[in-house]
């Protein structure tokens, strides 16, 4: 490995960091950040292409004849919550802590595969071709993201996907299933008794929701788990029993059921109406020989199975979730991820691709 490029190229993903954690970029706002990365790659002489605001890059000796693999993490926030007591878009270190917006969901990851994709961007006769993405929209699941980017790529045949993981290998991954469901029942007179109130009904159905076991228990994920997070009547008077109640389950999914056999056994035992949003976000997993888990676990590192949903979701091939900084910091007050861990980040993400490049 080449210390001293290395060393350059870090304290540049560091600068990138600074630069992209003072530029907003909320989902679906993520138009000046989009247009900060492709500056980037041009100030190196390197063309990148760019749809809405996706951002991507091939290396230097491209060739189609070879697999592809892709490097991909997100440049979309959520927005800071109110108990940040720093400027979220100021970046600053102290304590060798990275401070901002992103830095750590996932800023960190995706100056971490900059720097790798950089680092053996004009290498010749490489096993893969690389690609680099930086995408929109990942943390509103949106489809302007990774879904439509994945349309321009061409073939891919496998990812590292960018996510904070302490750069331990997330292998597998639950799905995400948000079901709007509403209870119905019969308006009337609350002072005389009238109607079918569809609270009532509502709260039979949540009791299940929290009751109800799944069989089937993975390995790497845990029980499918169910959550009712949202409920809503259609009045607003206290004396008028309410002739339907809305409530929204979260369903995260282990990879041992299909979407539709989750929603055939809940269809099953409950009297609200049910309807999925999506079946977009499944459980996905990647075999534990493939190369770039193999090549992970040469390096010590470890594996699990991921509780969050990532854009590794919305790919059709083997990804392997894999990123510097802490899930447990994502979306948190005063965000930080340590300097020293995008070192590290950078460093092993290059030792696991000198392993199957």
């Amino acid at each position: 490995m080449n210390y001293e490029f290395l060393n350059h190229l870090q304290e540049e993903a560091i600068g990138l960091l600074k630069k992209l954690i003072a530029t907003p970029s909320f989902s679906r706002e993520e138009d000046k950040t989009s247009e900060l990365i492709e500056r980037f790659f041009l100030e190196k002489n390197i063309h990148p292409k760019k749809h809405l605001y996706n951002v991507w890059a091939e290396n230097k000796f491209f060739d189609n004849s070879k697999p592809t693999l892709l490097l991909n993490s997100h440049h979309d926030t959520v927005k800071p919550n109110s108990q940040y007591s720093r400027d979220p878009f100021k970046p600053t270190i102290e304590d060798g802590k990275l401070y901002g917006l992103g830095s750590n969901d996932a800023g960190g990851c995706l100056v971490s595969l900059i720097t790798a994709f950089l680092y053996f961007y004009d290498k010749e006769n490489l096993k893969y071709n690389l690609i680099l993405a930086a995408s929109a929209e990942e943390e509103i699941s949106g489809v302007n993201g990774i879904e439509v980017l994945l349309q321009q790529l061409g073939t891919v045949d496998c990812a590292i996907v960018g996510e904070p993981t302490q750069m331990q290998m997330a292998i597998a991954e639950r799905g995400l299933m948000v079901l709007d469901c509403i209870a119905k029942g019969k308006a009337g007179h609350a002072a005389r008794k009238e109607g079918d109130n569809a609270i009532y009904k509502a709260i039979k159905d949540i009791n299940w929701f929290t009751t109800y076991k799944f069989p089937k228990v993975s390995e790497l994920l845990g029980p499918v788990n169910m959550d009712v997070t949202v409920i809503e009547t259609d009045n607003k008077a206290h004396n008028v029993v309410p002739a339907q109640c809305k409530y929204v389950a979260d369903v995260r999914v282990n990879e041992l059921y299909s979407f539709e056999e989750i929603m055939k056994v809940i269809k099953e035992n409950i009297l609200s109406e049910v309807n999925a949003r999506s079946f977009r976000l499944r459980s996905t997993s990647i075999a534990l020989d493939h190369p770039l888990v193999k090549a992970g676990l040469s390096l010590g590192r470890s594996y699990y199975g991921s509780p969050t949903t990532s854009d590794k979701a919305l790919m059709t091939f083997p990804a392997l979730k894999m990123g510097p900084g802490d899930s447990g910091r994502s979306h948190s007050a005063d965000e930080y991820i340590y300097v020293e861990e995008i070192k590290e980040g950078i460093e092993l993400y290059i030792q696991l691709l000198e392993q199957i490049l």
